[in-house]
C-alpha cells in the first residue's frame, strides 16, 4: 500500500505540469469528486499517519474516515491499475519557442513523439565511418535512450578524441532516425547531424545512413556511417566505460573489413572547401574540384 505515497507524488507532479484533476480522474475512470477526495484528503492524511508510526492498514483506515465517497475496498482493488495508468501519463510539454514557426513546431513535435517510437532502437551502438585523419576506420560508441526527465530521446556520442557530445533524436514516422548534436561548446553552433534509414523489420542489428559535420577548417563534409547494435543496455554509466578508437587498414578484422569496405571508399565521402579567390565566380567551382582531388 505504500504505492499510495508514490501515487500522491505522481498526481502532484502531473498537476504541476499543467494537467487538470478532471483529466486524471477520467484516465482512471473515477468520478472527479472521488478522485479529488482521494488526492486532497485521503492520501495526505495517509502519508501523515505513516509518519506518526501507524501501520499501512491503520493509516489508511484513519485517512478514509475523513471522506464519505471513497471506499477502502474500491481503492485497494483499483490500486494496481491507478498506479499503472498514472505513471504512464505523459504531461504536456510547455514550449519555449515561437509556436508560429512551422519548422520549430514540427521539430518539437517530432522530438516528443519519438518517445513513443524509440523502443526498438534504444541501446548502445558502435558506429563505423571514415576518419578525417586518414584512411583509418573510425569506431565510436553511441547511446540512444529516453532522457532522464522523460521529455525527449537523448543520444550520447564519444568521439575518438575522447569528447562527449549529447544531443536529441527525432524520428520521421518509420523511415528515418535523425541524431542532432552541437559539436562545439555553447554558445558556438556547429551542427553535427546523422540520418539513419529504418529497415522494414523490428529490432534491426544495424542501421546505416549519412552524417554531416565540419572538418578542421569548418568546411562541411558528409560521409557514410554504419551503426551496429551492441546491446539494449541504456545505462549511461555503462556507456561511459566504452572507448572510441581508430583502426588502421592493416589491423582490420575480417568483420571490420566489411564495415570498412562499406563506409571508407572514395565515393563514400563528400567534401567542400573554401577557394581563396577574390572573384568567387564559376571558374572557382572547377578550381575547388581540383583541390579536393588532391586532399
Amino acid at each position: 500500500m505504500d504505492r499510495l505515497k508514490d501515487i500522491y507524488q505522481q498526481i502532484t507532479y502531473l498537476r504541476d505540469k499543467g494537467m487538470k484533476m478532471k483529466e486524471l480522474a477520467e484516465k482512471i475512470e473515477w468520478s472527479a469528486g472521488m478522485f479529488s477526495a482521494l488526492y486532497t484528503s485521503v492520501l495526505p492524511a495517509y502519508i501523515e499517519n505513516r509518519k506518526r508510526g501507524m501501520t499501512e492498514d491503520e493509516a489508511l483506515n484513519e485517512a478514509l474516515v475523513l471522506v464519505t465517497n471513497v471506499s477502502k475496498k474500491k481503492l485497494l482493488s483499483s490500486l494496481p491499475e491507478i498506479y499503472t495508468v498514472l505513471f504512464a501519463v505523459k504531461p504536456p510539454v510547455k514550449s519555449n519557442y515561437d509556436d508560429t514557426n512551422p519548422f520549430l513546431r514540427t521539430l518539437h513535435t517530432a522530438c516528443t513523439d519519438t518517445l513513443d517510437k524509440i523502443n526498438d532502437y534504444s541501446g548502445t551502438y558502435l558506429s563505423y565511418s571514415l576518419s578525417s585523419a586518414g584512411k583509418a576506420l573510425k569506431v565510436e560508441p553511441y547511446l540512444i535512450a529516453p532522457a532522464s526527465d522523460g521529455r525527449f530521446v537523448s543520444v550520447v556520442h564519444r568521439s575518438v578524441y575522447g569528447m562527449l557530445h549529447k544531443g536529441c533524436v527525432a524520428m520521421n514516422e518509420n523511415q528515418h532516425i535523425y541524431l542532432l548534436f552541437n559539436e562545439r561548446n555553447y554558445p558556438q553552433l556547429a551542427l553535427y547531424t546523422i540520418c539513419l534509414q529504418i529497415p522494414m523489420y523490428d529490432h534491426p542489428r544495424f542501421l546505416k545512413g549519412l552524417y554531416l559535420c565540419f572538418d578542421y577548417n569548418f568546411n562541411p563534409i558528409a560521409r557514410r556511417i554504419l551503426f551496429v547494435k551492441q546491446s539494449d543496455n541504456t545505462s549511461e554509466e555503462d556507456f561511459l566505460k566504452q572507448e572510441s578508437r581508430l583502426v588502421q587498414p592493416e589491423e582490420l578484422t575480417p568483420l571490420q573489413r566489411l564495415y570498412y569496405n562499406y563506409t571508407c571508399r572514395p565515393e563514400d565521402c563528400i567534401r567542400t572547401c573554401h577557394v581563396p579567390s577574390p572573384r568567387l565566380d564559376e571558374e572557382d567551382l572547377a578550381v575547388e574540384k581540383k583541390i579536393l582531388q588532391i586532399m
